[in-house]
């Protein structure tokens, strides 16, 4: 075991460790209804495994509608900066290898990761453990739009060209919002949601600072470009909090042999 572990460890692309406080103290956060929604119709509520589950930003709120939930992610720094809970049991895993019985999952979450992994082995993965019925849920949110015209243009112009060039190519499956990705499930259609936050100039910035592209960019150019955008947003920004908002693409899927139908929430964050 712990040398498939080891060699899945060796595979993994880690591009959050360096990251994983900002990470944790950062992200936005996902639409409540959105896990209502999902509780209600996965198979049952006995378990959920938050698959990449970072720092536990889903994890917590599944565990709110699930009797347990299993947490895993292939960091062990993201792992220690998540928050414990009676109902999670955060576990060092690979998306591939998750070490969880056959047919013994509700409902399976990937939050803004699933453009990380090795698909066919992480389906092969998600068909021996869902319980007949169960289902895969996949979402990702894509860039951010602020209330601001000029400050939307100057966070535009640091996602684009500053740490642009600095992004992972799998970057491009999140701005098509998985659009596309291979699904190879029975797959049912999404809820509209949208992901928005009321921040202060700060917590923006450290929002950027948990980007993958600006760690790179750190890495290779020894400085925090975020510092450069703090002054140009600052005058502009003001003494106050401002709208945020990101498009949250969701996928969900089935492994069942027959299609259901079922009505659409509203999920506003």
């Amino acid at each position: 075991m712990m040398e498939t572990m080891m060699a899945e460890n060796i595979r993994f692309k880690d591009h959050f460790t360096p990251l994983s406080g900002a990470y944790a103290d950062f992200r936005p956060s996902y639409p409540a209804a959105l896990f209502e929604y999902l509780a209600n119709l996965a198979s049952g509520r006995d378990l959920a495994w938050d698959c990449a589950c970072g720092s536990g930003q889903a994890s917590l709120d599944l565990a709110a509608h699930f009797d347990r939930v299993c947490a895993t992610d292939a960091s062990a720094a993201q792992l220690a900066a998540a928050p414990p809970h009676e109902r999670i049991e955060y576990r060092l895993a690979a998306a591939e290898s998750s070490g969880l019985a056959d047919s013994s999952v509700d409902l399976i979450t990937v939050a803004q990761a699933l453009h990380w992994f090795d698909r066919p082995r992480f389906y092969a993965e998600v068909h021996r453990v869902l319980k007949p019925g169960g289902l895969l849920a996949v979402w990702t949110y894509g860039v951010q739009t602020l209330d601001d015209a000029k400050i939307h243009a100057a966070v535009q112009h640091f996602y684009r060209e500053v740490v642009g060039p600095y992004w992972p190519p799998e970057r491009v499956l999140v701005e098509q919002g998985y659009r596309g990705l291979d699904f190879p499930f029975v797959e049912i259609a999404a809820p509209a949601c949208t992901m928005s936050e009321h921040w202060s100039l700060t917590r923006l910035l450290g929002y950027f600072r948990s980007w993958s592209a600006t760690g790179r960019y750190i890495a290779a150019m020894g400085r925090d470009p975020v510092d450069d955008l703090g002054e140009i947003l600052a005058p502009l920004w003001g003494n106050q909090e401002r709208t945020i908002h990101w498009p949250l693409s969701i996928r969900l899927g089935k492994t069942t042999s027959r299609e259901e139908t079922h009505g659409n929430p509203t999920a506003h964050g």
